[in-house]
């Protein structure tokens, strides 16, 4: 049986870019213990790195045109990242932006390679701006083209190279699409509307006159849109009356697509070419394990796509898919640290009951080895966002305990993606302690089963899933044996007050605001009841968070301390959660220790 250290050593490989020629393929894999630029030739070879650093790279993108790449890099997890070009043949790296203070978001090469585009916030922190400049330009250099007043990200060039698509949120459930011309600056409005509505994944068209995106404003879930930049008009392309479709690429040159359907948490991928504006006839399906899959990336010819495939039984890794045929091959070999990939565990998929009837969706995994009837302790692992999902991917740690006799549930409680707008809004600012509600459920659920152990139940989660820990702790404080709050939320006033100045207004749309909901926001706060939590409480965090505080991690153990056993441990170099191997072995290990002591 392996320890903690041996199963964090499993890597991932994922984020694919196929070079100018299609001869060779960037991707991020984390050998050294934090992602760096790997290249690989063909399938199954032996990649080469080409970045080495002691911080992650969080993405690398080919230019279209040159024998060079652009990627990202930020500073003990303060994700403030910058922009750097290399060049492969020579190794040599040149800083792009070099204002340390500020946040870059990469919008992508021209289709000449002369020009990249970024939205950043080095005008003013809370706000996002739209930049361009040359490749070999470099800082303060950069043309401001647009000033924006919200959270801005960009969807790339115009076939033609003079305009580019921007994306503005006002919550994860909210956002809007516009072209922005290059040369006057001018902006067109594609997307009007009222209320929240969702427009995402924003593509041109082959022929730059239309973009096509995925929204819900006519349904509950996502569909496949285009819309006319020159009318405006809009026109459904493909609907799904149950299932999200997440996410859309096309390859201007053939006119092929691929687009994703999430379907309760799997990806189910379509491949086909436009063979009119508003139709899609599909190809045949990608021969890809079933899991959950995204980041395409089509060949400079568009005969092939690269694509992130993970598994909950089998590492991340980089798959190229034949667009015509379907037929697929992994490329990379995330190795599993000699770990068997056959003693990796897959979930159930349940659904079960909460207190409103309706069923909450949830992934249980149990442990191979049989711990005897009513005997199995249970860590029930709650994603953050709240507007995320767990989805059936990779964990090593998940894996880990499993190893080690524990069961693992994952709900996706109510507030979660992947599930419909009005899913997605029912835990939206006094509705929230519902969804702390849907845990409870859960446990009530366990209570039932055979193989467990209703004494030895943990809760633990990361960001808003630590918000629900304590929430959990202080509103159901008999349930748990143990609880983990990894960057969690202890105060939400507290939270808003000192979270990035980019990230407020944003957040305060889906929690509420500290003007008008201030009381409110106070009522929920686990620490305003943390002399509710009766279980063991562990509580780690990164110096660098810009989302949630340190300060949140300090004043919850401070509180916390003086009627149950509490262990804090926060690393000086990491943010909003834990990337450098030495740091995730030391925080897991710990962990392992607390439920070996409490469970």
């Amino acid at each position: 049986m392996h320890d903690i250290e041996r199963y964090l050593n499993v890597r991932s490989a994922y984020g694919a870019s196929f070079g100018p020629e299609g001869e060779r393929l960037s991707f991020l894999m984390d050998t050294t213990g934090v992602p760096q630029v790997w290249t690989i030739d063909e399938p199954g070879s032996w990649p080469e790195q080409r970045t080495f650093y002691d911080e992650r790279v969080t993405f690398a993108s080919w230019s279209p045109e040159r024998p060079e790449l652009v990627f990202g890099m930020d500073e003990g997890g303060n994700e403030r990242q910058q922009l750097f070009r290399y060049d492969p043949d020579t190794g040599e790296v040149t800083a792009l932006t070099g204002m340390p203070d500020a946040k870059h978001r990469w919008g992508g090469w021209s289709h000449d390679g002369e020009r990249i585009a970024f939205t950043s916030n080095r005008r003013d922190e809370s706000v996002f701006d739209v930049y361009v400049q040359g490749r070999a330009e470099t800082g303060a250099e950069a043309e401001l083209l647009h000033e924006g007043d919200g959270w801005l990200t960009l969807g790339g060039w115009s076939p033609d190279d003079e305009r580019l698509l921007v994306s503005e949120a006002y919550s994860n459930f909210d956002q809007d699409v516009s072209v922005l011309d290059v040369e006057s600056g001018e902006v067109t409005h594609l997307t009007p509307h009222e209320g929240t509505v969702r427009f995402q994944s924003a593509s041109w068209s082959p022929d730059g006159e239309s973009v096509y995106l995925v929204s819900d404003r006519q349904s509950d879930t996502l569909d496949l849109w285009r819309v006319d930049v020159e009318s405006g008009e809009f026109s459904l392309v493909v609907s799904d009356d149950d299932w999200e479709i997440d996410g859309v690429e096309i390859d201007h040159d053939t006119r092929r697509v691929v687009y994703s359907r999430n379907v309760d948490g799997y990806t189910e991928l379509t491949v086909g070419e436009l063979t009119a504006p508003d139709r899609i006839d599909p190809f045949a399906e990608p021969d890809i394990p079933r899991g959950v899959a995204g980041g395409v990336s089509f060949d400079p010819d568009g005969e092939r796509f690269a694509l992130t495939v993970t598994t909950s039984s089998d590492t991340t890794n980089v798959y190229v898919v034949d667009a015509k045929s379907g037929a697929a091959e992994r490329w990379t070999r995330a190795a599993t640290a000699g770990i068997p990939r056959d003693s990796f565990v897959e979930p159930e998929l349940v659904h079960y009951p909460t207190f409103d009837g309706r069923k909450i969706p949830a992934f249980f995994s149990l442990p191979q080895t049989d711990t005897g009837e009513g005997e199995t302790p249970v860590i029930v692992d709650i994603h953050g966002g709240p507007e995320s999902q767990r989805r059936p991917s990779f964990n090593a740690v998940k894996q880990y305990f499993l190893a080690h006799g524990y069961a693992v549930f994952e709900p996706n409680v109510r507030g979660s993606a992947g599930y419909g707008k009005a899913y997605g809004h029912l835990d939206d600012v006094e509705n929230w302690m519902d969804s702390v509600a849907d845990v409870k459920a859960a446990v009530e659920w366990l209570y039932d089963h055979p193989a467990v152990d209703p004494d030895r139940l943990v809760a633990m989660g990361g960001s808003y899933g630590g918000f629900m820990v304590l929430a959990a702790m202080t509103e159901y404080p008999d349930l748990w044996a143990a609880g983990v709050d990894i960057v969690g939320i202890a105060n939400f006033v507290t939270f808003l007050e000192n979270t990035g100045e980019w990230r407020r207004e944003l957040r305060e749309a889906e929690y509420g605001s500290l003007a008008e909901d201030r009381e409110f926001l106070e009522s929920i706060s686990p620490l305003n009841n943390v002399e509710r939590i009766r279980a063991p409480l562990f509580v780690l965090h990164g110096e660098n968070d810009p989302r949630v505080p340190v300060s949140e991690a300090h004043q919850l153990v401070a509180e916390a301390e003086d009627h149950v056993p509490v262990r804090e441990l926060v690393f000086e170099d990491e943010g909003h959660g834990f990337t450098k191997l030495e740091n995730r072995v030391e925080a897991y290990s710990q962990i392992v220790e607390f439920l070996d002591e409490h469970v």
